[in-house]
C-alpha cells in the first residue's frame, strides 16, 4: 500500500565548511574572510531537512562516514522530523565535504569531496526498495553516483511513484534517466546543459522546457534566481515571480524550494500555490546563513506568508 503524501529523498550529506570574504579570490591571491563556520549540508540532506522542516512525511536515503560528523548529522537529521533508518554508515571513509566560499553579494562558490556519498551505490539503493514502492514521491538530485540515481528511479516508475529530480550539480543525463522522470528543476545553467539552450529570458525558458517535455517529462520548473521560476506543464508554460527580499547567503535556496515545493505538492495544494510557498521558504532561507541553519520552520513559512497578503 502507498502511504498517501509519504516523502523519499535520496541524495548527499556533507559537513560545510564555509568562509565569508569580500570577494571571491583570483588564481594565486590570498583573501582574508571575516566569518567561518562548519555547518551540515550536501544538496539531498538540504533537501530532506527543507521538506521535513516544511511538514513532510519524509525519510532519507544517504551515507555517512564512520566519524563524529556522520553520528551528529544523523542526530541533527532526525530533530528535524527526517527518518534516518535509510542513511548507511560506510567503514574506511569520511562522511562528504564541501569548502564553500560566499562573497559580500551573498554568491557562493563550492567544492566537494565525495566521501561516503560515493558509497551509495545500487545495491544499497535496492535494500531501500520498499520505502521507494510506499511513497508518493522520490526526490534526487546529482550529488550521488549516476548509477544509483538511475536505479532509484527505475524502482519508483515500476511501483508508481513519482520522480522529481533536481539536476544539480550540473551535468549531462542520458535519455534513460530522463524518460523516468515526472518532474524536473534545474537552474539556468543546468537547463543549458540539458538541452544547449542558453536561458536569458522567458522565451529561453519555454525553448528549453519544451526541449526536455520532449524526453517525456511532465513538468519542467526552471530556477530564475530573483526572477522566479519559468513553470511549463504538458507545455504550457508561464513565469511565477519570487519574493524581494536582501540575500545574505545563497548556498542553500534552491535546495530549500526544492524541499519546501515537494512538500507542498504532497499535500496537493495546486502548482501555483506550491510554489508560492516554496518561494516564501526560499526568500527566508537567503536571508540567513549557512546551508541547513539557513531553512525555515513551517510555522515561519507560514507567518511569511501572511505577512505579504
Amino acid at each position: 500500500m502507498k502511504t498517501n503524501g509519504k516523502l523519499v529523498v535520496l541524495g548527499s550529506i556533507n559537513a560545510d565548511h564555509i568562509l565569508n570574504l569580500e570577494h571571491f579570490p583570483t588564481p594565486g591571491e590570498t583573501v582574508s574572510g571575516q566569518e567561518y563556520q562548519v555547518a551540515f549540508g550536501g544538496k539531498g540532506a538540504n533537501q530532506a531537512v527543507a521538506a521535513g522542516r516544511s511538514g513532510a512525511d519524509i525519510a532519507f536515503i544517504a551515507c555517512v562516514g564512520e566519524d563524529d560528523t556522520g553520528s551528529r548529522v544523523c542526530k541533527q537529521l532526525a530533530n528535524d522530523k527526517i527518518d534516518t533508518s535509510p542513511v548507511s554508515t560506510i567503514k574506511g571513509v569520511s562522511t562528504g565535504v564541501a569548502l564553500i566560499f560566499v562573497n559580500g553579494a551573498g554568491e557562493n562558490v563550492i567544492g566537494i569531496h565525495a566521501g561516503a556519498n560515493a558509497a551509495l551505490t545500487p545495491a544499497l539503493v535496492a535494500e531501500q526498495q520498499q520505502k521507494i514502492a510506499e511513497a508518493s514521491a522520490l526526490l534526487m538530485q546529482l550529488e550521488s553516483p549516476l548509477a544509483s540515481v538511475l536505479a532509484a528511479a527505475k524502482i519508483a516508475h515500476q511501483h508508481q511513484t513519482k520522480v522529481v529530480l533536481n539536476p544539480a550539480p550540473a551535468c549531462e543525463l542520458s535519455d534513460e534517466l530522463l524518460g523516468l522522470v515526472n518532474m524536473i528543476t534545474p537552474n539556468e545553467t543546468e537547463a543549458e546543459k540539458l538541452t544547449g539552450v542558453r536561458v536569458e529570458n522567458d522565451d529561453d525558458a519555454a525553448q528549453a522546457s519544451e526541449r526536455l517535455h520532449a524526453k517525456g517529462i511532465e513538468t519542467v520548473i526552471i530556477t530564475l534566481g530573483s526572477r522566479g521560476v519559468w513553470l511549463s506543464e504538458k507545455g504550457k508554460g508561464q513565469r511565477v515571480p519570487g519574493f524581494k527580499v536582501k540575500a545574505v547567503d545563497t548556498i542553500a535556496a534552491g535546495d530549500t524550494f526544492n524541499g519546501a515545493l515537494v512538500t507542498a505538492l504532497l499535500e496537493e495544494k495546486p502548482m501555483s500555490e506550491a510554489i508560492r510557498f516554496a518561494h516564501a521558504a526560499a526568500a527566508i532561507a537567503v536571508t540567513r546563513k549557512g546551508a541547513q541553519p539557513s531553512v525555515p520552520w513551517r510555522h515561519e513559512i507560514d507567518e511569511f506568508l501572511q505577512q505579504q497578503g
